[in-house]
């Protein structure tokens, strides 16, 4: 590159492509190479043949190769390759010491290097040099105790050598370094070679204290089952369950295990087996033991020991279910269903306390209305299944200590406890029950359960009293007024009963006052005194006016036993016709002259019938606009307006309506009489 007088480097100019046109012909690298592979100008020409005719030429040949390979060696003596290639030249020269010396000579420069022992032992072994090659193979595995390649060729040629008690004793030392289980079977396979059963036994005894996994115990024992020892077999299988203990048991070595009492026919002590792996296994683990415990039973077993293995499979299953989620409480009934079909009371009871100990999180009762029913199945157990009642006690008395009774309560928990106490012939727990829940948390489900106890006890004075309290708590409730006002009918106290409909009815909130008023007049009809009912019915009607009470006071008119009934009931609703004259909802009126109407064809005259059907109102199809709560417009709907006769505004509309309507029935006839001349 050339500079600047500044000093800067000056770049060579390029020169430019004045045709960038593709060229004509166009030469792409396949064509090439494939033009240098028909020239063969990528092959080198093989190095010229020499001919050896005299011991001088060899000398100096030998002499030039010699060179050739000590400078290699010269240049870099940590390159094993120069030396292999140098020592197996020397053997190809018949050079045997030489070779030894290059071998040796390599060993010093890089003692560690496998292939270096493995191709000066193999040179020895080629020229049958037996004990030059022994020397070498004890050197390596001296050097190298861990390499096993060099264990391996070194037995191998003692058996080939026909040397066995070499070979062993090579292996005996090579055990004694503990190495892979490879090698270990390798050994054993050789005293089974030469059927040294006891010593391939004595092996077995090392190798599985050496590496204690599973598959070598297994192993072992079906060793000594391939022999026909049996015994040693189970004394084995024994040992290794013993060996691993309870804390780290195998779920394969059980099962292992299993199958072989099975083999020999064992089935008991296979069951017995898989019953020990099923108790003291993880849950997780148990799904093999499952699987083969549920083959064998079907192939060997009785209904009930297949029944008893499903019932352990379901088991397990539902065991992981509460164990993924113990809030779970539908897993948690059946799991203690299946349990209870099985029989075995500490388990069960068990299982019962570990669900109930999954108390909900929250204080929101509809959280607790599954939950709640563990205790119920909990307490009825014991009570029919367990037969103990000290036990169910303290169930009913624990849970109702759990459960927030200043949030919520159960009223079915304090119930079912005094039933229980009243089967326990403990009449006094009951109520002392019952009066807690009352005092504690009322409810009126508690206050009927109580009513309905004392009821069947005929303790009448009791029924008054919680009567009372009753109506303290919730004096809204109309069917607690009605069922104490039916109470005292039943007893006889007449005016007792009155005196209960009366202030029930002067109660400024009820939940459902027409059934009351109802009940109250159904009463007054029963005992036969009518104007008490007209007096009630009178009363209604100041506070409601609606279309049913004047019905239910005609019907009620029509019942009682008088020779004006019919003339009382049309007055009636003559009254209610002319009360509803300025109701809004027009539907009513119209309801009540239909209900007077169907009286009239009914048990009316002509007069009387054309009487009501005079008040009878027209039908008419309207439209108004419809709004959306945001005050806009949604289109038009149609509906239907009834005009009675008696409203003045409605004379017009009524004049109108009549002549449209006889328009309509003379256009009518004229049509039908052009079509009949037609």
């Amino acid at each position: 590159m050339e500079t600047t007088t500044d000093g800067k480097i000056k770049m060579p100019r390029v020169a430019k492509v004045k045709n960038k046109m593709a060229a004509p012909v166009q030469i792409t690298a396949e064509q090439l190479l494939r033009e240098a592979k028909e020239r063969e100008l990528e092959l080198v020409p093989p190095p010229p043949k020499q001919k050896i005719s005299d011991p001088e030429e060899l000398a100096d040949y030998r002499m030039r190769k010699r060179k050739m390979f000590e400078d290699n060696i010269r240049k870099n003596r940590s390159v094993m390759t120069n030396w292999i290639k140098y020592a197996q030249w020397e053997e190809s020269q018949k050079e045997i010491q030489r070779a030894r010396s290059i071998w040796e000579r390599a060993l010093d420069v890089d003692h560690r290097n496998i292939t270096l022992w493995l191709k000066y032992a193999e040179m020895e072994m080629r020229c049958r040099q037996v004990n030059h090659a022994r020397n070498i193979w004890n050197r390596a595995v001296m050097v190298l105790p861990r390499a096993n390649q060099f264990w391996y060729k070194f037995t191998y040629m003692e058996e080939m050598l026909g040397n066995i008690a070499g070979a062993r004793q090579v292996f005996e030392r090579w055990v004694e370094w503990e190495p892979e289980e490879q090698a270990w079977h390798s050994y054993i396979n050789f005293e089974l070679r030469y059927k040294e059963l006891d010593r391939a036994r004595t092996i077995y005894e090392k190798f599985v204290l050496v590496h204690p996994e599973v598959k070598n115990w297994i192993k072992y024992a079906k060793f000594e089952e391939k022999n026909g020892y049996i015994n040693s077999a189970r004394s084995i299988y024994e040992r290794s369950v013993e060996f691993f203990g309870e804390d780290n048991i195998s779920e394969q070595l059980l099962v292992a295990f299993a199958k072989f009492e099975e083999a020999q026919r064992e089935h008991d002590r296979a069951r017995v087996i898989y019953k020990y792996a099923l108790d003291h296994l993880p849950k997780e683990h148990c799904e093999e033991v499952y699987k083969h415990y549920t083959v064998h039973e079907k192939k060997f077993g009785s209904r009930a020991a297949i029944e008893d293995v499903i019932v352990s499979k379901r088991r397990f299953k539902y065991e992981e279910e509460v164990k993924i989620n113990p809030m779970n409480y539908d897993a948690w009934f059946d799991y203690l269903r299946l349990l209870e079909s099985d029989g075995n009371m500490e388990q069960i009871r068990d299982t019962y306390e570990r669900a109930i100990a999954n108390i909900p999180p929250s204080q929101v009762k509809r959280h607790w209305r599954r939950y709640i029913y563990l205790w119920i199945n909990y307490a009825l157990y014991e009570e029919l299944e367990a037969e103990d009642p000290e036990r169910t006690r303290e169930v009913f008395k624990a849970c109702l200590d759990i459960i927030p009774h200043k949030k919520f309560t159960f009223a079915k928990i304090w119930l079912m406890m005094a039933q229980f106490e009243i089967r326990q012939r403990n009449l006094n727990g009951a109520r002392k029950v019952l009066g807690t829940a009352i005092g504690k948390c009322p409810k009126n489900k508690l206050f009927r359960g109580y009513i309905e106890l004392e009821l069947s006890l005929r303790e009448f004075d009791r029924c008054r009293l919680l009567y009372q309290k009753f109506l303290e708590f919730s004096p809204e409730n109309c069917t607690t007024w009605m069922k104490y006002a039916e109470l005292e009918t039943i007893l006889g106290d007449i005016e007792r009963a009155r005196a209960i409909l009366e202030l029930a009815i002067n109660q400024p909130r009820l939940d459902m006052p027409e059934v009351l008023w109802k009940s109250y007049i159904d009463f007054e009809t029963d005992q036969e005194e009518y104007d008490n009912a007209r007096k009630l019915y009178k009363r209604l009607l100041e506070r409601t006016q609606h279309v049913k009470v004047w019905i239910s006071r005609a019907k009620f008119e029509l019942s009682v036993p008088e020779d004006n009934a019919l003339d009382n009931a049309r007055a009636v609703y003559r009254a209610g016709n002319k009360a509803l004259q300025n109701t809004p909802d027009k539907e009513e009126r119209l309801l009540l002259l239909e209900a007077w109407l169907a009286l009239e064809e009914e048990a009316g005259t002509d007069q009387s019938k054309s009487e009501v059907e005079k008040l009878m109102p027209q039908k008419i199809k309207k439209r108004r606009k419809i709004q959306t709560e945001d005050g806009l417009d949604a289109g038009w709907e149609e509906y239907f307006d009834y005009i009675f006769p008696d409203e003045e505004s409605a004379k017009p509309n009524l004049k109108l309506l009549s002549l449209a309507k006889k328009w309509k029935e003379e256009k009518e006839k004229t049509e039908s009489t052009e079509i009949s001349a037609s």
